[in-house]
């Protein structure tokens, strides 16, 4: 059927990106911006573009809350792995990586696991900590990896590239900022634990 003359209560967005969206909201705007979205979309957008165009458009409206969400941490964690990779490789080469992987995998424990708690506090949904954490490893990852190419392209000089595998080599160096995703996933959920129930521990007092 042409997507004009389906009844508007039929043109929905998929389920799995409202369910992404009202996750990340805070609870007094779920309805209200959810709302919004959908009101345009079935209105505006899906007449105009059709089904498959207008879900493409949803989907990008909501990986833009995500982003919003997240982008503060990852851009924070890329600077940590970034400003490790110029310490190994131009600043302070070693031999003895021990001390600055302890203090590397603590900083990125604590921005997995802070992003997790701010973002289940902002949206009183354990959920939301997840997806916190999980954006901020993906946008992270990908801006590790695309520093870290513009540096080879500009520095491969011998020295370099030997700092480079003393260090772990180029598989740790685009590898590991992928494999990072899931141990800072996980660590963001237990942010978001404790982010809920704070949140909800703070509100039960203000209600008394």
């Amino acid at each position: 059927m042409n997507d004009m003359k389906l009844p508007i209560g039929d043109r929905n967005p998929p389920a799995w990106a409202d369910a992404v969206l009202r996750t990340l909201l805070r609870p007094q705007d779920r309805e209200s911006v959810s709302g919004d979205l959908l009101e345009e979309y079935r209105e505006s957008v899906c007449p105009v573009r059709g089904r498959v165009r207008a879900d493409l458009w949803y989907v990008g409206q909501v990986a833009g809350f995500v982003w919003r969400r997240a982008w503060v941490w990852a851009v924070a964690l890329a600077g940590a792995v970034v400003g490790r990779e110029v310490l190994d490789w131009w600043l302070s080469p070693t031999n003895e990586f021990y001390a600055r992987s302890v203090v590397s995998t603590l900083i990125a424990v604590s921005i997995f696991t802070t992003a997790g708690a701010w973002s289940a506090w902002r949206s009183r949904s354990i959920g939301a900590g997840v997806l916190a954490g999980l954006a901020t490893g993906a946008i992270s990852a990908a801006i590790v990896n695309v520093v870290s190419l513009g540096q080879l392209a500009v520095w491969h000089d011998p020295h370099t590239m030997s700092m480079i595998a003393a260090s772990g080599g180029l598989e740790e160096v685009f590898v590991l900022p992928l494999i990072v995703v899931v141990p800072g996933t996980m660590c963001a959920l237990v942010g978001g634990v404790v982010g809920k129930t704070a949140a909800c521990v703070l509100r039960s007092h203000a209600r008394e």
